[in-house]
């Protein structure tokens, strides 16, 4: 598989990375055999990029990961991992805490789980409005001088936000959501991010399997955080069904699939721009990771922006609550 560089101080990595948060039950259930099979195939066929939540399962996710790199060729990969949102017994989520003290303790959680003696990438999930992100970086900053951590990320944090983090140690990338229904990164937060040699690693590219081209109307299975989503409910999904049907037809034209088109559409936006990918089946991985052979030329993009024009999506990509605590939605 082809491999980028994150960012001008960043690691190497395939160009496409495996998301594992849905092996962990946010999707509803999942099966963990066929997780660790889909881990397997992912590595097996170039990924070198897991990413993961200290918080996905409560834990469950970073385990599961520990599992597999029993018998992963844990030096050819990259582990990225994000910490500080707060949940109870119950898995509603309390908040964040991006102490310095706090940030060392969930490393050192982290690194058992996995199994591990040190993370590639490691990024507060979201910014604590009640931290300096200076203080979070420059604890981040001490764990890489001792060797625990390599690189450094953020997570949906805005142009502020990033300059301030990036005054403090060089940043290999920030996560965020992208794709062809959530472009809001493309005003001022990727420019800034070009200025300063950061890179994307894009999650969400298939907006949580709305834009997949396989969702199916239905009741959503229990546990599935979908079930809040503005943009699955009612009239916002008959909307949003419309325009996957017309990127349908574009996709068949081309002879590839929806999901193979919209992730094709993402990559083609820059060599700094990684997408996540969040199969938990061999079966949508393998789909998934068709999208890397797929060279969009100038007709094919037009299409595709013609069926998904920008802005056209109904509803947000979060419940308002959520909306409202992110930094990346400041601008």
């Amino acid at each position: 598989m082809k491999q980028i560089r994150l960012g001008r101080t960043g690691p190497l990595s395939s160009a496409i990375g495996l998301g594992c948060m849905g092996m962990s039950g946010m999707y509803g259930p999942s099966d963990r055999a066929e997780s660790l099979a889909t881990l397997h195939a992912a590595v097996e066929a170039g990924v070198t990029l897991l990413d993961t939540g200290d918080f996905y399962g409560m834990g469950h996710n970073e385990m599961l990961i520990g599992e597999a790199l029993r018998s992963l060729p844990r030096d050819r990969l990259l582990l990225s991992v994000k910490f500080g949102a707060l949940r109870d017994p119950a898995g509603s989520w309390l908040g964040y805490d991006a102490r310095p003290a706090a940030v060392k303790s969930f490393l050192a959680h982290t690194l058992q789980r996995l199994g591990v003696d040190h993370i590639d990438i490691y990024r507060p999930s979201r910014l604590d409005p009640a931290v300096p992100i200076e203080d979070t970086i420059g604890a981040i900053a001490d764990l890489v001088q001792a060797g625990y951590v390599r690189h450094i990320g953020l997570s949906e944090v805005g142009v502020e936000t990033i300059r301030r983090a990036a005054a403090v140690h060089p940043i290999s990338d920030l996560q965020i959501e992208y794709s062809l229904v959530s472009r809001g990164i493309e005003d001022r937060i990727l420019p800034l991010l070009r200025e300063l040699g950061i890179g994307v690693t894009a999650y969400g590219v298939l907006s949580r399997g709305l834009i997949s081209g396989h969702w199916q109307p239905g009741v959503l299975a229990a546990g599935d955080f979908r079930s809040f989503g503005p943009r699955f409910q009612g009239a916002n999904l008959d909307a949003n069904l419309a325009l996957v049907e017309a990127l349908r037809q574009v996709a068949e034209g081309r002879g590839i699939t929806v999901a193979q088109a919209a992730i094709a559409w993402v990559a083609s936006r820059g060599d700094d721009i990684l997408p996540l990918v969040g199969a938990r089946r061999r079966d949508r991985l393998a789909e998934a990771l068709g999208a890397a052979d797929v060279t969009l030329d100038a007709a094919d993009l037009a299409a595709i922006e013609a069926a998904v024009p920008q802005g056209s999506v109904a509803g947000a990509r979060y419940p308002d609550s959520q909306m409202a605590m992110l930094d990346s939605e400041r601008g």
